[in-house]
């Protein structure tokens, strides 16, 4: 028997499930609101959060309680002009530069891949395990731009490996695919820090050969469940730390900075890096790029 209710959970992405959950969580728990609420309370809530939150979290907080009460049969109290109007002027009043991750520059990316083959020749075969899942994560990461998520949902029956060529990647979903049409990403072999050698290095490594690419190792270097995205800027910081680097200001969105910016150094156009990476808008590019002005002699280096 059909189960409709399955069918409805899987078209919704976990991340946001979790994020709303919060939304609603702090409203009802932590702000003291009633559910279902009236759109004088909604716009009062926007108002007393505007110090707190950026414009941007606060639309998200509406659409999460514009979801509650959708799915509960209650007039969405969100769409009155009043709580628009509300959010308009906490827009005006309350804008802020973007928070962006740190770019994983190219010089890091090489000290973290040198720390982590060092690891992957020592003793501890969950230190060795461990770092040869978190090169893969790296490279793959790096030179595919991928967002956590993704990263984290990749599975090894749909990777088709062509050795010494490179990788074909299907990717099932992803946060600008509404529609779960999926994604087939070529995935390059490289002379220097190659993806394509790390992913056959995991597989050998690990033993796996079906599920999750990337997973859990426990301290006895056991397998677990396949990795969440929520893990990958641990990874990251902690690599760096081991690096001697300073680590805070990095996230899992510093993977994809960090290519986007190299590319960039490397005279890539606009449409070849949207293309490639899968932006739709080069609006959507230019949040990610690192960009150097040309001031050639002009420009002071650092100390």
């Amino acid at each position: 028997m059909s189960d409709p209710e399955r069918y409805r959970q899987a078209g919704r992405r976990e991340s946001t499930a979790r994020r709303y959950a919060r939304v609603i969580e702090h409203f009802e728990g932590e702000w003291g609101g009633l559910l279902p609420a009236s759109h004088a309370s909604v716009a009062r809530y926007l108002a007393e959060q505007a110090e707190h939150f950026s414009p941007v979290t606060l639309r998200t907080h509406l659409a999460a309680l514009a979801r509650w009460h959708q799915e509960h049969g209650f007039v969405d109290p969100t769409k009155a002009p009043a709580v628009r109007d509300v959010l308009r002027g906490i827009q005006a009043l309350h804008t802020r530069p973007p928070q962006q991750a740190e770019p994983l520059q190219l010089r890091e990316l090489e000290a973290c891949i040198e720390v982590l083959k060092c690891e992957e020749q020592g003793g501890q075969p969950a230190k060795r395990l461990r770092a040869c899942r978190d090169r893969l994560l790296l490279l793959l990461g790096f030179w595919r731009a991928l967002r956590s998520d993704e990263l984290c949902r990749l599975r090894i029956e749909f990777i088709r490996l062509e050795p010494a060529q490179g990788l074909t990647v299907f990717l099932p979903s992803s946060k600008t695919d509404r529609a779960n049409l999926g994604r087939q990403l070529n995935v390059p072999a490289l002379n220097h820090m190659c993806p394509v050698q790390a992913y056959e290095d995991w597989l050998a490594c690990s033993g796996l050969c079906e599920g999750p690419l990337l997973r859990n190792v426990d301290r006895w270097g056991r397998l677990g469940e396949g990795l969440h995205s929520y893990s990958v800027p641990r990874i990251l910081r902690r690599i760096l730390q081991r690096c001697g680097r300073e680590a805070s200001g990095y996230s899992g969105h510093s993977l994809r900075r960090g290519f986007a910016t190299w590319a960039t150094t490397n005279q890539w156009s606009v449409k070849a890096l949207m293309d490639y990476v899968g932006w739709r808008d080069a609006q959507s590019a230019m949040r990610y790029i690192d960009a150097t002005g040309p001031f050639g002699d002009l420009r002071r280096e650092p100390p």
